[in-house]
């Protein structure tokens, strides 16, 4: 048809948007684990509501989302944990055109597990792989305690007093 699509793999620029939609895959998990939570809702809170006159957003807002704020957490905290361990999509995307210990061009798919895997099985650099890999540990167990601690301003359990 003479359109020239862009280089996904070897353009810095088009590197992070073709592993974007690389990953679109994974969104199957999240939407399952919704799935749940919804149905969860017990239907009778929403005939109580529409008896009462209110809306289809009103029921959203007061109804749906304060009873899968627990999902949500669920969901916000896997995503954040799975995002700083992508390591499968970038290595093949990587190493396809530059090579075993590559990130892609430039090095524009450098996370944290490609460094550490290049680090400790390109580089032979053990000790310092196994001391970034902690860090990385580490940094997980402090952003999950901070959305935990956050967390009890905006999620809402049923019964608050089996929680704590």
């Amino acid at each position: 048809f003479g359109i020239v699509g862009p280089n996904w793999l070897t353009s810095p620029d088009w590197s992070k948007p073709s592993l974007v939609l690389w990953s679109l895959w994974g969104i199957g998990g999240g939407m399952i684990i919704y799935l749940a939570g919804l149905q969860g809702i017990p239907q009778t809170l929403y005939e109580a509501a529409a008896i009462d006159g209110a809306g289809a957003l009103r029921c959203f807002w007061k109804i749906t989302i304060p009873l899968i704020s627990p999902t949500i957490l669920f969901v916000v905290i896997m995503g954040i944990i799975g995002s700083f361990q992508i390591f499968t999509p970038v290595f093949l995307l990587g190493s396809a055109n530059y090579g075993l210990a590559a990130a892609g061009p430039m090095d524009s798919l450098l996370f944290w597990v490609v460094y550490i895997y290049n680090q400790g099985f390109f580089y032979f650099r053990m000790g310092y792989a196994s001391a970034i890999a902690w860090l990385l540990f580490m940094l997980l167990v402090v952003l999950t305690l901070i959305q935990f601690r956050l967390a009890g301003r905006w999620v809402y359990y049923e019964d608050e007093a089996a929680i704590r």
